[in-house]
């Protein structure tokens, strides 16, 4: 049992947590830097707890993890369908309303940026007609 903070002040907790059978900070931290990885990402064989317990040193740790005793995780997904589906939306027109909008209009569409499209538009127009023998 603990003692645990909570909104109404201190509580008796009982706290039951997956212990392996020994301590194992220290090979959680040689693989980690073994592996070149941060030590969340390592991932030690329960059942062999004992084994992996013993080892103290890189060499030993390195064995493990040839053994296959000590992994290091994939990293984990970071998915993106919801950015792309909202994207879809935007380019609907979804969440572009008067509420949504942080900037200025000169700053979200600069009117100079405007005029340049223009400017360049109409001179390839021109350039078009004076080879077409138009003007």
């Amino acid at each position: 049992f603990w003692l645990k903070p909570n909104r109404f002040g201190w509580k008796w907790v009982r706290v039951v947590c997956f212990r392996l059978a020994m301590s194992t900070k220290l090979q959680k931290r040689l693989a980690a830097s073994i592996k070149k990885c941060g030590r969340n990402r390592i991932w030690l064989d329960p059942n062999e707890a004992s084994e992996i317990s013993m080892a103290n040193s890189r060499f030993n740790v390195r064995k493990l993890l040839k053994d296959g005793l000590i992994m290091r995780k994939p990293v984990k997904v970071h998915s993106r369908a919801r950015v792309r589906k909202n994207l879809a939306a935007k380019r609907k027109g979804r969440h572009m309303g008067v509420g949504k909008r942080r900037g200025t209009r000169e700053a979200r569409m600069p009117t100079k940026i405007l005029w340049m499209r223009r400017q360049r538009v109409l001179r390839r127009l021109l350039r078009k007609y004076r080879e077409a023998k138009k003007i």
